[in-house]
């Protein structure tokens, strides 16, 4: 199969240099939401991908090149059917094609095979949907429940504006009609543009059966134009990502209040709360709790483990059962073990800690390697950094670091190894011994608080 993806116009009204097929949906590009839909139906149906740009230069290629797509750039923008003839070099003539639009981007692929399965491999198969307020669309005028033609709302006259089932412009049809249908298209019309639409009308007058499917849902149909309709996509996107995590046994507190920007995959029993955002690719195991305002990203969170509220966790993993929060941030590289306690205002970063340590408060671990059952203080950092590398540091095994210390890496805490409150370590700790560093401390018995100077 053939699919060509529509991907040229300016969307003037989405106020934005930004090509209107790059505004994102989900965390992606709405042109990458169709482009994967499309690769799920050409899984039935091997074919290539060609996609036609236009505004916006170089940057759609860009944004979605891939070794299965094809590009063709439309210049000038002469309306859908001159888009369209744009692929006439790319289309192979002895499979069907399919006709997408980058800026609809929650078409789902049952929708679009069973269209598929309408064509066949020589008939014309159109998208239509029922829509209460058809305004501004184009409306399927059938005879004897037989598709005849389509026109556009500017072109209908007063009963044909009050049909009510419109074409969604998604189509597949026979490659070597479509290429001749496509040289056949005239711009005499109120827009002065070639339709592809008026494939219809030449297709019927060829004797070529024009059939038609329906989307499960009206919202697979909805384009793109505004930033409020931007919005309004988003938010049935999620609200349907909700719905399936609800059906796949996710608790959500508020389903109207989570989003999704990648793949969010979840074990049994698993509590979301409200406001959380998740990124990327992440896992979370059975058990796992997620607190209000949360940031997730690229994250595997193991069974059982529970992540307070307002924790922003970048390419981490957690074990199993893991005490993470409030407020708690992991970034790209922490890997804890079973039963880590990471606690308020801690910082992780590019660090492995093993099971049952805790860091309760207000750390920063950089670049360590931190072994099992070690307790980290409060205020304390390793100082992973001299302004051009960075080091490492070890703490073994059982360790105790007392509050506020620092450990300036490369350096090593021995297994058992106690620090005391306030050491600034430099040299390496031996196991089993406290090890402290700090002014001692003295009493000025004459001294006197300075007292203000009257003016």
């Amino acid at each position: 199969m053939n699919v060509v993806i529509l991907a040229a116009g300016m969307g003037k009204r989405m106020q934005s240099n930004l090509p209107k097929v790059l505004h994102p949906i989900a965390g992606q590009p709405m042109l990458k939401h169709v482009i994967e839909t499309a690769r799920a139906v050409r899984a039935q149906n091997a074919a290539r991908i060609c996609v036609i740009y236009g505004h916006g230069g170089e940057q759609v290629p860009a944004a979605v090149a891939a070794d299965d797509i094809s590009f063709a750039k439309q210049e000038p923008q002469l309306g859908t059917g001159h888009a369209v003839a744009q692929a006439i070099p790319h289309l192979d003539d002895t499979v069907p094609t399919l006709i997408l639009y980058g800026d609809v981007p929650l078409t789902r692929s049952t929708s679009l095979q069973a269209l598929v399965n309408a064509a066949g491999d020589d008939k014309l198969a159109i998208l239509t949907a029922e829509m209460p307020d058809p305004s501004g669309l184009g409306r399927i005028i059938r005879e004897n429940g037989r598709i005849r033609r389509i026109v556009e709302q500017k072109d209908a006259n007063e009963s044909e504006r009050a049909i009510t089932e419109i074409n969604t412009g998604i189509m597949v049809a026979p490659t070597r009609a479509l290429k001749k249908w496509l040289g056949q298209l005239s711009n005499q019309n109120a827009q002065g543009e070639y339709y592809l639409t008026d494939i219809v009308a030449s297709a019927v007058a060829d004797g070529v059966e024009v059939t038609s499917a329906q989307p499960a849902s009206i919202w697979e149909t909805m384009g793109v134009n505004s930033k409020v309709q931007l919005a309004q996509l988003e938010r049935l996107h999620q609200a349907q990502i909700a719905q399936n995590l609800l059906e796949q046994g996710v608790s959500l507190l508020d389903p109207a209040r989570i989003d999704v920007r990648g793949q969010l995959q979840c074990g049994r029993d698993v509590t979301i709360d409200v406001n959380c955002v998740f990124e990327g690719q992440v896992i979370l195991g059975d058990g796992v709790s997620i607190g209000a305002n949360c940031v997730i990203k690229n994250a595997h969170i193991a069974a059982g483990s529970v992540i307070k509220s307002f924790c922003h966790i970048e390419d981490a993993r957690v074990g199993e059962n893991g005490q993470i929060g409030p407020y708690a941030r992991l970034r790209p590289g922490a890997e804890l073990g079973e039963d880590v306690h990471i606690g308020n205002f801690v910082e992780v970063k590019n660090s492995q800690i093993a099971a049952h340590s805790k860091a309760n408060h207000l750390a920063y671990i950089g670049d360590a390697t931190v072994g099992s059952r070690v307790n980290i203080g409060a205020g304390t950092i390793t100082c992973n950094y001299d302004g051009v590398n960075k080091f490492r540091t070890v703490i073994e095994d059982d360790a105790f670091i007392g509050s506020d210390s620092q450990l300036i890496a490369p350096v090593r805490v021995g297994k058992g190894a106690t620090l005391g409150a306030g050491t600034t370590l430099s040299k390496d700790a031996p196991e089993g011994k406290l090890t402290v560093s700090r002014a001692k401390q003295i009493t000025i018995d004459a001294w006197q608080r300075p007292v203000k100077i009257k003016k």
